[in-house]
């Protein structure tokens, strides 16, 4: 009994811990591409295991390492795998080992293979193969995929839906480590528009799907149009996903039909927020989204907010507003809208009740340029240190937006651009006028893997022949807190006008800030960053003096979420306030 015990621990003892991988005369870089292909070394570790599953991946081996030396330009290797000594290929499924003790792996290379002719014939007018697809580069298999995707494409552009490889020739010469690589295509006929057929939609009426998608039966194929009516059908926000699939064959004599498969997204949806700063207090944000109102993807918003809770310098804030949103109203790429809010504001220099009413329409160009317009009216009534005041306006508001960042919430590289101009024609003591606004920001990463992101931004407005006593008080610009000078109390810097012999402080009629950073990733969940914000306010001109300008400078820690960084800033002020005066500021998001 005992020495049959001693026999079971002596064959556990031999369990297999670890994979013996060797790739001889092989550079860093290709032996990581073939431990990081290896089915051996990639599905954990070998003692986790069962015998029968090491096996399998051993006879997967070859077939994932030769495609792996294939993409790197080897097409001449030797492989082994060797399970308890012998070639996992010469052994029989059948007669599958049950327990394996060692398993070594060894690629020989061979030598790198270049390129001695490259063609993909015929090609479309304007096409542009991969540069490396040219006779002397090296023969990666990859290069060779990208260049028949790259002809297939260049015909598909010109309405070719159906182009496809008609034949190939590659030839690997041995003897002078060469690959001939001739590749032949298959444009097909010019083909049109189909019908759109819908499946997924259950609440959604199917007409106005189709409607939304904006595909025009009868017009030239062309998948840049397939892909822009996914997008459409994507920014309706009614669907949490959207597939178009084209027919496998063509209805004659030309019309391909397509397949939007879709999903419906919940149809409603509730969102809270919240953000805190020691000056300017709390502020609170929740949102009830009901998708596709009436059965034609109508989103109907109503928000609420109450700001600067417990705030040291100004009162309480809050509001309400409700917006009716349709998308595709009139053209497919515009979308309309309807809102409505009202609003009690308690600000630094005035307080006042005011109700927004407005008709937009959002326009998208491209999917990095989009455009507004509308027609507004408000309406503001309250009172600041010059008196009680009621302000009325019709608003015309006009704008375009540039955003090719890549990430809203957290970009790392990219510009955002957005302009503003919104003339207005006052009632009663209301003056004409017109205010101009614009932000620009800008990202670029210095570091491996992102790691370092230098982050600018720069923004400001302008109100235009009407005086700062007669123009609405929220149409007036200030600086300070979170969104312009971190440091500084919320709205605390404005200017002085003289009113009835008297000076008083209302919002400027000029305003610009800048802003700068610096982000660094410590890791992939957490981040810090410094960064400095400055601030000028001032009527008629942006004449720089010691009283009309303020700058705050800090550090914060950013924590990711799946949903965007929580950021935590602490700051101070530079220049305008207090010295040594601590802020503090929490929220969800990059600052800007």
């Amino acid at each position: 009994m005992a020495l049959a015990v001693l026999l079971m621990l002596g064959q556990a003892g031999k369990a297999l811990d670890s994979v013996d991988f060797q790739v001889p005369g092989a550079d860093r870089a290709t032996v990581t591409a073939l431990r990081q292909a290896s089915a051996l070394l990639s599905q954990g570790k070998p003692g986790t295991r069962t015998a029968s599953d090491l096996f399998a991946d051993a006879r997967a081996e070859y077939g994932r390492l030769i495609d792996a030396l294939f993409a790197l330009g080897y097409y001449g290797p030797v492989i082994h795998v060797w399970v308890n000594g012998k070639e996992a290929a010469d052994i029989p499924p059948l007669a599958a080992p049950s327990e394996i003790t060692s398993i070594r792996v060894e690629v020989l290379t061979g030598p790198l293979f270049r390129f001695s002719r490259t063609e993909v014939v015929p090609l479309a007018a304007g096409t542009r193969l991969p540069q490396a697809f040219a006779p002397g580069q090296i023969a990666e298999s990859g290069v060779i995929q990208a260049a028949v995707a790259a002809g297939i494409d260049g015909w598909r552009n010109l309405g070719h839906a159906k182009a496809a490889v008609a034949g190939q020739e590659i030839t690997a010469d041995h003897g002078d480590s060469t690959l001939s690589a001739v590749i032949g295509l298959d444009p097909g006929p010019i083909l049109r528009f189909g019908p759109l057929t819908v499946t997924g939609a259950e609440r959604m009426r199917l007409k106005r799907v189709v409607q939304i998608a904006g595909l025009t039966p009868g017009l030239r194929y062309s998948p840049a149009e397939v892909d822009r009516a996914a997008e459409r059908l994507r920014r309706s926000g009614v669907f949490s996903s959207v597939t178009l699939t084209e027919d496998a064959a063509v209805t004659p004599p030309d019309r391909l039909g397509l397949t939007a498969e879709v999903v419906e997204a919940p149809l409603h949806r509730y969102s809270v927020g919240a953000e805190i700063a020691s000056l300017d207090g709390a502020r609170l944000t929740a949102g009830w989204l009901h998708r596709n109102l009436l059965g034609g993807g109508e989103r109907l918003e109503i928000t609420g907010e109450v700001a600067n809770i417990a705030a040291q310098s100004s009162g309480l804030d809050y509001a309400l507003g409700v917006t009716l949103d349709r998308p595709a109203t009139p053209g497919r790429d515009t979308n309309a809208g309807l809102s409505a809010s009202i609003r009690h504001a308690d600000e630094v220099d005035y307080r006042a009740d005011t109700f927004d009413a407005a008709l937009t329409f959002t326009h998208w160009f491209d999917d990095r340029l989009t455009g507004h317009w509308g027609l507004g009216y408000g309406w503001s009534r309250g009172h600041d240190d010059t008196g009680e005041f009621l302000f009325r306006t019709a608003d015309l508001p006009l704008g375009a937006t540039w955003d090719n960042r890549n990430s809203a919430t957290d970009a790392t590289r990219g510009v955002y651009l957005d302009a503003t101009a919104k003339p207005f024609a006052g009632f009663g003591s209301t003056d004409d006028g017109i205010r101009l606004t614009f932000d620009a920001r800008g990202y670029t990463s210095v570091a491996a893997r992102n790691a370092l992101t230098l982050a600018a931004r720069l923004q400001g407005g302008a109100v235009l022949m009407a005086d700062p006593l007669h123009t609405p008080r929220d149409d007036l610009f200030h600086s300070g807190g979170g969104g312009t000078v971190r440091g500084l109390p919320y709205q605390s810097l404005g200017a002085e006008v003289v009113s009835g012999g008297a000076t008083v402080d209302i919002g400027g009629t000029m305003f610009l800030g800048g802003s700068v950073e610096a982000r660094y990733r410590l890791s992939d969940t957490w981040g810090a960053v410094g960064f400095l914000d400055v601030g000028l306010v001032d009527v008629g001109s942006l004449a720089l003096t010691d009283t009309n300008w303020q700058a705050g400078a800090g550090l914060g820690v950013r924590y990711q979420t799946g949903f965007g960084p929580i950021r935590l800033d602490l700051a101070l002020p530079v220049h305008g306030g207090t010295p040594g005066n601590l802020q503090l500021y929490v929220g969800l998001g990059q600052s800007f």
